[in-house]
């Protein structure tokens, strides 16, 4: 069976897809807030699932409530894959009452305001398929329970709710690693601190001793050669580390020059600088925000502030500038900034 999954990007919605791991242990995953995310999204599952229509599909939402016109075309999109001969489950997880409309309309939608996503998932696995091993997976059921406490407000649960108090700032604070350019390591990431989190609840004060750890399981998790440095210089190196493995991805040109861009990745000198350093064949680095803020860096090899000024009326000095598109558009497809950019660049040569 191929297994696709999106969820919310939030302490419950993490959860969900961090209990779908250790069920399913391979699938497609994708995290989206609301708004745009959520259709996006949907359409990149679609996408994939069409790659692979000989295999029973189980395709979950989690966390996430649709609206009645995007229930409406998902529902109207599998019916029609399944009619063509498609074997796709479609499954929806979720707690927010503002669903209820999309509920009411369709047996894929499973709404309790109960119970947090994380629970109705966990639940859902045992109903369904055979669930977890209790001995083996004996650290799952407790967090589960910690987290439905935080996200439905069971602050009468005083151990639990204190608990998943910090399991929500631990998830909603792992920012080092960039959850766009990087969705699957940053998904990673906090899912593995999720995991190493669990073995604090049943030790004595565990969401004060676990809020004392957060800083060394960030660092435990992002030491690349294991030895250890500021948090601040092993995220810089983890960074540089990842943007190596997918530079090919990453790469545009102008002009015969090579360049890597980013995408709201921010706070571009120190990476730009150590990226530029160690990869020779590259002349420029280009990160741009969800809002088309441009920063433009270089290591003397191209002027960026002329490069800045004819791509978007910016400037700034030639190894370091910035500019703004006003008509870019907010994505979470980096395939779409990647053409955006690319086709401005052709317009300056």
């Amino acid at each position: 069976m191929k297994f696709y999954h999106i969820s919310h990007t939030d302490l419950d919605g993490y959860a969900c897809q961090l209990l779908t791991k250790e069920f399913f242990k391979t699938g497609f995953y994708i995290n989206a807030n609301y708004g745009s995310e959520v259709k996006q999204s949907i359409e990149a599952v679609l996408q994939e699932i069409k790659k692979n229509l000989d295999s029973e599909i189980l395709f979950l939402i989690t966390d996430l409530n649709l609206t009645v016109g995007e229930s409406k075309d998902l529902n109207k999109e599998i019916t029609a894959l399944n009619e063509a001969g498609a074997n796709i489950k479609l499954q929806l997880l979720d707690h927010h009452a503002t669903g209820q409309k999309s509920a009411n309309m369709y047996e894929w939608y499973l709404l309790d305001t109960t119970r947090c996503a994380t629970k109705i998932v966990y639940d859902y696995l045992f109903d369904e398929y055979e669930g977890f091993n209790c001995q083996e997976n004996a650290w799952i059921k407790p967090l589960v329970d910690a987290i439905n406490a935080v996200d439905i407000w069971l602050d009468h649960e005083v151990e639990n709710f204190e608990f998943g108090k910090v399991l929500m700032r631990l998830v909603s604070r792992a920012s080092e690693i960039n959850n766009i350019l990087f969705a699957d390591e940053n998904r990673a990431f906090r899912i593995s601190l999720l995991k190493s989190a669990a073995a604090y609840i049943k030790e004595k004060d565990g969401h004060i001793k676990l809020d004392d750890e957060i800083h060394f399981l960030k660092k435990e998790y992002l030491k690349c050669n294991g030895s250890n440095d500021t948090i601040d210089n092993l995220s810089a190196k983890y960074l540089v580390h990842s943007l190596e493995n997918r530079k090919e991805d990453l790469t545009i040109t102008y002009r015969g020059h090579k360049g890597l861009l980013t995408y709201t990745l921010g706070s571009i000198s120190i990476p730009a600088n150590a990226f530029l350093k160690a990869n020779d064949e590259y002349d420029f680095f280009i990160d741009i925000s969800r809002r088309g803020n441009v920063s433009l860096r270089a290591d003397g090899k191209i002027d960026v502030g002329i490069l800045a000024e004819k791509l978007a009326k910016g400037g700034g000095h030639p190894n370091a500038s910035g500019a703004k598109f006003m008509d870019f558009v907010e994505t979470i497809n980096y395939d779409d900034v990647k053409n955006f950019i690319q086709e401005r660049l052709k317009r300056c040569e």
